[in-house]
C-alpha cells in the first residue's frame, strides 16, 4: 500500500510497504537541476551534488562512505535537467542510518574550500570523460541545437571554464534558493513500519526550513531549427535529429511511446530492422521520446562508418516518409503497447524502482501516478491517436547535431 503524509514545515513524503522484502529504497528528491540555472550558475546543481558527499558538519567524507559500506548498503545521487536526487539501498534493519545520512548530506554539507578545490578537479574530469564520449557529445550539442541560449540548451555538468570558476559563496547562494523542505520529496519502498518512518522523517527532516523554491521557466523546442557539429577524431559519425515532443503530463505521451516503439524504440523496430538487420550499417540505432515541463522532444541518434552518413540519413527520412505516408500495422501497433507495458511492469520488480517511479512522480508531477493508471492509459491509446502524433511530431521542422571526424566535409 502506498502512502503519503507531509511534514509541518512542507515536506512531502511518499512511500510503499513491501513486507516481502529485506531490503528499503529511500530517496531524497531536491528540485534543483540544469533548467533552474542561470548562464553563470550553469553546473551548480552538479557540483553541488558532488560536494554533499565531501563531508558534512558531523561526517567526513570518509566516514559517510564507511558508515554505508560497513552495512553493505549503497549510497549515491544523480542530477538531471530537472532536480537532483540523493538516494540509498540498505537491508530493512539500517533505514535509520540510511534517513540519518540522506538527511545529513542534504541538510549539512560542509562546502569547505579545499574539499571543493579537490572536487572541482573531480567534475572537470567527469567533463572530460564526457567529451571523450561523442555519444554524449551528440546530446548535448542536438540539446543545444533544439532550445539554443534556453535554459534546457545547457549541459547538465556545466561548461569548464564555468567550473573553473565557481565559488563557495556562489554555491551557497543557488542552495539557499531551492534546497528547502517545500522544494524537496523523500520517497521510501521496502520493508519499513510506517509510524516509524514517520517518526525518522520527523527526527531527521522536522526542523528543516527554507522557501519555496522556483517555478521552472517555459522552453520553445526548435522555435529556431539549426544544425551543429562538432568535429573530433572518432572511428564512427554520430547523428542525431531533434523534433519537437510532448511535454510532460500531456495526454498524448502514451501515444507518442507507442509510436516510438515501433519507429526505433527497440530491436523489432522499423528504424533497426532498416539500418541494422537489412543495410548494416549501424550498430546502434534507436529514437527516444522526453518530456519536460512546458515542452518535449523526440530524438532519433544513430553511429555510423563516416562513408555512411549521408545513405544512413536518406534511409531514415525515407522510413520516417514510409511511416508518416502508410501509417503502421496492426501487428506493429499490438506489439508496441504490449512492450510498453511488459517493461513498464518489470521495471516495477525492484523497491528502488517503485521508489524511483514515486519520487519522480511526486516531485515533478506533483501526483502519484498508479501502475493501473499507467497501463489503463497505455490501453486506451488508438491506432489513429498514435498516427496522429506521429505525424504531428515528424511534419515539423528538425534540428540536427553530428559528430565526428572532418564531419562537415561529410555532409557536403
Amino acid at each position: 500500500m502506498i502512502e503519503q503524509f507531509t511534514l509541518p514545515n512542507g515536506l512531502r513524503v511518499i512511500c510503499e510497504q513491501l513486507p516481502h522484502l529485506r531490503s528499503v529504497s529511500i530517496g531524497v528528491w531536491v528540485k534543483a537541476g540544469s533548467i533552474l540555472e542561470s548562464p553563470a550558475e550553469n553546473g551548480l546543481s552538479h557540483f553541488i551534488e558532488h560536494m554533499a558527499f565531501k563531508g558534512t558538519q558531523r561526517r567526513s567524507a570518509l566516514q559517510i562512505a564507511q558508515e554505508m559500506d560497513a552495512v553493505g548498503g549503497y549510497l549515491n545521487a544523480a542530477t538531471s535537467k530537472l532536480c537532483t536526487c540523493y538516494y540509498a539501498k540498505v537491508i530493512d534493519e539500517d533505514l535509520p542510518l540510511a534517513a540519518d545520512i540522506l538527511s545529513d548530506i542534504v541538510r549539512f554539507p560542509a562546502i569547505g574550500e579545499k574539499e571543493l578545490k579537490n572536487e572541482r578537479n573531480v567534475v572537470l574530469e567527469e567533463i572530460s570523460m564526457t567529451d571523450d564520449s561523442p555519444e554524449d557529445v551528440a546530446y548535448d550539442l542536438i540539446d543545444s541545437a533544439m532550445f539554443g541560449v534556453q535554459p534546457l540548451g545547457q549541459t547538465i555538468l556545466g561548461t569548464r571554464e564555468r567550473i573553473e570558476n565557481i565559488t563557495r559563496e556562489e554555491m551557497l547562494a543557488f542552495r539557499a534558493r531551492h534546497y528547502s523542505p517545500m522544494n524537496t520529496v523523500v520517497a521510501v519502498a521496502g520493508n519499513f513500519e510506517l509510524s516509524h518512518l514517520r517518526e525518522l522523517m520527523d527526527e531527521h527532516f522536522g526542523s528543516w526550513q527554507g522557501n519555496t523554491g522556483e517555478i521552472f521557466p517555459v522552453n520553445l523546442v526548435n522555435a529556431s531549427p539549426v544544425t551543429l557539429t562538432a568535429d573530433k577524431d572518432t572511428e564512427q559519425a554520430h547523428i542525431c535529429l531533434g523534433y519537437t515532443g510532448k511535454p510532460m503530463g500531456h495526454s498524448d505521451t502514451y501515444a507518442m511511446a507507442v509510436f516510438n516503439s515501433v519507429l526505433g524504440g527497440g530491436m523489432s523496430s522499423r528504424l533497426f530492422q532498416r539500418i541494422r538487420e537489412e543495410s548494416a550499417m549501424a550498430y546502434s540505432v534507436y529514437s527516444a521520446p522526453a518530456s519536460y515541463p512546458h515542452c518535449g522532444t523526440f530524438t532519433i541518434y544513430a553511429a555510423v562508418a563516416p562513408k555512411n552518413v549521408k545513405t544512413v540519413l536518406d534511409q531514415i527520412d525515407d522510413e520516417l516518409q514510409h511511416f508518416l505516408d502508410k501509417g503502421m500495422t496492426e501487428k506493429e501497433f499490438s506489439m508496441a503497447k504490449a512492450q510498453l507495458k511488459g517493461s513498464f511492469i518489470l521495471g516495477q520488480e525492484s523497491a528502488y524502482n517503485r521508489m524511483n517511479s514515486m519520487g519522480t512522480n511526486l516531485s515533478l508531477m506533483g501526483r502519484l501516478i498508479p501502475t493501473d493508471e499507467t497501463i489503463r492509459r497505455i490501453d486506451a491509446v488508438t491506432c489513429e491517436d498514435a498516427l496522429r502524433v506521429a505525424r504531428e511530431v515528424l511534419s515539423a521542422p528538425r534540428s540536427q547535431a553530428f559528430v565526428g571526424k572532418s564531419i562537415d566535409a561529410l555532409l557536403k
